[in-house]
């Protein structure tokens, strides 16, 4: 699988744990936790239509800094939702895990 197929299937994994987050009622009242992973979404999602347009040698420069701000963002949310004895963020800590071996692979 190339880096932007893995890119954009980080970017609907993200999309479908908030979605999942916003119909549960506990975390829906995290709503520090929900705005720090939204935030997450958009920073994922801003280059998710051009990433496959981005040249192999340029790859690791455009794509680190998104990964990694949206790394903090998931480890902030993340550990917002533990602070709560929230069981949700095994979810996000999965996804910072993809995440972490996508950067890894640049």
């Amino acid at each position: 699988m190339s880096i932007s197929e893995r890119y954009r299937d980080l970017v609907d994994e993200v999309d479908v744990m908030i979605k999942s987050f916003q119909t549960d009622e506990a975390i829906r009242e995290a709503k520090r936790a929900l705005q720090v992973l939204n935030q997450a979404r958009k920073t994922l999602a801003d280059l998710a239509e051009d990433v496959g347009e981005i040249p192999r040698m340029k790859i690791e420069v455009q794509l680190s800094p998104v990964l990694l701000d949206a790394h903090n963002l998931l480890d902030r949310g993340r550990l917002l939702l533990e602070e709560q004895q929230l069981a949700a963020a095994h979810k996000v800590w999965d996804i910072q895990k993809k995440l972490y071996r996508l950067l890894n692979d640049l």
